[in-house]
């Protein structure tokens, strides 16, 4: 009984148009469902990722409009990552977002890793990390996570530093996505914050079973602890990280704009998932029905700070419902919604997104 790795994350945004106009145009996803939130068919579900939304590859976003920006906090999620392989990737990331007036920061070397941040329309902070050089740098890969290690001090970065750095980038414009930049691999992580760094691993490690890989410290805060949780050997792709925050000097989360509503975690069928809500009942945790998503199961329970997390199946997948080729193009509704789709429609403000294959900032690979 395993957590396979991260399966998506849902985000607060104020309006459908401007988030598909910038998740698909300017950083290249695909948009792969275009429905509404079954919970609230008055406002749209927006489902990104890959061509065809594997697990791991979704980014998706609740439109609330009018809705005021939300601000980070305990119990809510810092940012999340998405996966390039190469350092040159991110320099070619930096020099097409910043030339369509974006404000980026880094690349920064994370150790493990090195990654650019910058934000999308509502505020949400986007990272872009490579896949190594990995954990095993510092450590002995049969013994990941098992010891702290502070951040080398040349990681530090310093004001003289940030300099040097924020000049960096790639010499020339950037006016379409190659190969090596395709955000395609979906996320690297996802960094949430908690208020007790020792009661989350008690949470994802023991009650979920994921493995710590790494315990260190916010490489721009070293004073406070930030650990991160993987799947299999922690691979990109299988993340969990927090962020302690001391909640004497640190307000809670509040909901909004820019804001995640929760993540989600993948169990490999449901099977696997009513193992893990019986195991969650047991350790005193509330725990959801299972909900039947169309395209994947899910649970959802929260941890120790109270940000909801989801566990959700890997299948049946988006094309249950519609051709992978016209993924996005039309709105899909669940069964129990249909009889309710020309109210449904009059209330959502059209939204169209650019064809996936003739659309000339999607990477040609």
């Amino acid at each position: 009984m395993s957590i396979t790795g991260l399966h998506h994350i849902t985000i607060v945004a104020n309006h459908a148009q401007r988030t598909i106009d910038f998740y698909c145009g300017v950083l290249g996803l695909r948009l792969v469902k275009k429905t509404v939130n079954f919970d609230a068919p008055d406002s749209y579900h927006l489902y990104f990722g890959d061509a065809t939304g594997r697990p791991g590859t979704a980014i998706t976003f609740f439109e609330w409009q009018g809705a005021p920006k939300g601000m980070p906090g305990i119990g809510g999620t810092h940012h999340f990552a998405l996966r390039v392989s190469t350092r040159e990737a991110l320099l070619k990331w930096k020099r097409r977002l910043s030339d369509l007036g974006l404000v980026v920061d880094g690349p920064l070397d994370r150790h493990y890793f090195t990654s650019i941040y910058f934000k999308d329309p509502d505020g949400t902070i986007v990272e872009i990390a490579t896949d190594g050089p990995g954990w095993a740098v510092d450590e002995p890969a049969d013994r990941l996570g098992m010891t702290y290690l502070a951040p080398p001090p040349e990681m530090v970065v310093s004001n003289r530093d940030r300099a040097r750095i924020q000049a960096e980038t790639w010499p020339e414009p950037i006016p379409a996505i190659s190969a090596d930049m395709a955000l395609l691999q979906g996320m690297h992580h996802i960094t949430a914050i908690g208020s007790d760094i020792e009661r989350t691993h008690a949470f994802l490690s023991d009650i979920l079973g994921m493995r710590r890989v790494k315990m260190t410290s916010n490489f721009d805060d070293p004073d406070s602890a930030h650990w991160y949780w993987g799947a299999g050997d922690g691979g990109p792709g299988t993340l969990i990280t927090y962020f302690e925050r001391d909640p004497q000097k640190t307000r809670y989360v509040h909901m909004g704009a820019g804001q995640t509503h929760h993540y989600a975690l993948a169990v490999p069928d449901e099977r696997v998932q009513l193992a893990f809500r019986e195991r969650l009942l047991q350790a005193g945790f509330q725990v959801s029905p299972v909900m039947d998503r169309i395209y994947f199961k899910s649970i959802y329970t929260s941890d120790p700070d109270g940000h909801i997390v989801e566990l959700a199946t890997a299948g049946p997948g988006f094309a249950v419902d519609e051709p992978e080729a016209e993924f996005g193009k039309r709105l899909m509704l669940p069964p129990w919604l249909e009889q309710r789709r020309g109210a449904i429609e009059a209330k959502l403000m059209p939204v169209t997104a650019p064809d996936w294959k003739s659309a000339k900032n999607s990477p040609d690979i």
